[in-house]
């Protein structure tokens, strides 16, 4: 991830605009912002929700509530909670989120 011409600034995401994107079950809704080749999003996912496709995209992803299953292409899934994380890089390893309960994300890519 390279970082350019991004002057300091400040967002509050509630007033971001929220889109609605269904997975394979359940429903994810994002706020985002886009900085160059920078995407900011706020994310929340409902109970019950799983991806609908397998990602490439790098990612810098922090629960920051709930609870969010990854799991990877190589067949190994991991659990974050709140206060957890991940990184990966683009073209590394597949992955799709998935959760039970719901969660939100804050996720950088």
């Amino acid at each position: 991830m390279l970082m350019f011409d991004i002057p300091f600034g400040t967002t509050d995401w509630a007033t971001v605009e929220r889109t609605e994107h269904k997975g394979e079950t359940g429903t994810a809704w994002w706020r985002t912002r886009t900085f160059n080749n920078i995407r900011v999003r706020m994310v929340e996912y409902s109970p019950g929700y799983l991806a609908d496709h397998w990602c490439q995209k790098g990612h810098v992803l922090l629960v920051t509530e709930g609870a969010l299953t990854t799991e990877l292409a190589d067949g190994r899934s991991v659990e974050l909670r709140a206060g957890q994380s991940y990184q990966v890089a683009d073209n590394t390893l597949a992955h799709r989120s998935r959760t039970e309960h719901g969660a939100k994300l804050f996720i950088v890519d």
